[in-house]
């Protein structure tokens, strides 16, 4: 993979999108490699307990939904600059709910953990993203990706697995749990009650099922939750490039 992509036909692919794309222009682009999603369903109200207002958060299949997801991050950069040394390669870890805000579907992230000092510093201070640096570790075996995140600050959160995809590649159908959980196209963030939008545009997910032997995940602890080891919905994604728009403070409703 190179760590640059020609974003006009990232731009010109709309037809899926729930929501337009912005007006102004994308800030930043990224690829991201050898994603796993895995999803546990979560209790509602012990979810819902963590995400502020007033961002409401989204149910499917008659549950709240938690996803785990671990990936490698390439070719970082601002639009027309080159990439920061540090902060243009590295393993990143998120834990995310489903979300909306004024009717618009998203993703909120509950904590973000990387292996660049320089990406989290600049995440956090630009974004508001809860990023966390930490100890990562990504090795391709014999068909199966073996990851391992410890976060660096006390407490030392830890994820270790290893998965790899099986079966066919599809893309998701709208309406259905898989389409709910990976076509996302804005994250939002909130601050003293203000909420900031970050939308991002790419092609639709191509996924194949997935099978993951997950070791150890304390990744949902901060939130007083146990997810185990067993994920109950699992899909990969083996490359996915991605463009991203400035951070947008919304407006307050009523």
């Amino acid at each position: 993979m190179t760590a640059e992509f020609d974003p006009e036909p990232v731009l010109a692919e709309t037809a899926h999108r729930p929501i337009a794309l912005p007006a102004g222009p994308w800030l930043g682009q990224q690829q991201w490699l050898d994603v796993l999603f895995a999803h546990w369903r979560v209790d509602a109200a012990k979810l819902s307990a963590h995400v502020p207002a007033p961002l409401a958060l989204e149910l499917a299949d008659g549950a709240a939904w938690l996803g785990v997801v671990p990936f490698q991050l390439q070719g970082l950069r601002v639009r027309s600059l080159p990439g920061v040394p540090g902060a243009t390669d590295f393993l990143e870890l998120n834990v995310r709910t489903y979300v909306s805000h004024a009717g618009v579907p998203g993703v909120y992230f509950f904590s973000l953990d990387a292996a660049s000092v320089v990406a989290v510093l600049g995440a956090r201070t630009f974004f508001g993203l809860p990023y966390h640096r930490a100890s990562m570790r990504r090795e391709v075996r014999d068909g199966w990706t073996e990851y391992r995140s410890v976060r660096s600050k006390a407490p030392a959160v830890r994820f270790a697995a290893r998965y790899r995809a099986e079966g066919d590649v599809c893309t998701a159908t709208p309406g259905t749990l898989d389409h709910f959980l990976v076509e996302r196209y804005c994250l939002f963030t909130v601050r003293r009650g203000v909420v900031t939008r970050v939308d991002i545009q790419h092609p639709p997910w191509r996924l194949r099922r997935a099978r993951a032997e997950i070791g150890e995940n304390g990744m949902a602890r901060p939130l007083g939750l146990e997810l185990g080891t067993a994920p109950d919905l699992l899909h990969h994604a083996a490359y996915q490039p991605v463009l991203t728009w400035a951070a947008a403070r919304q407006p307050e409703r009523g």
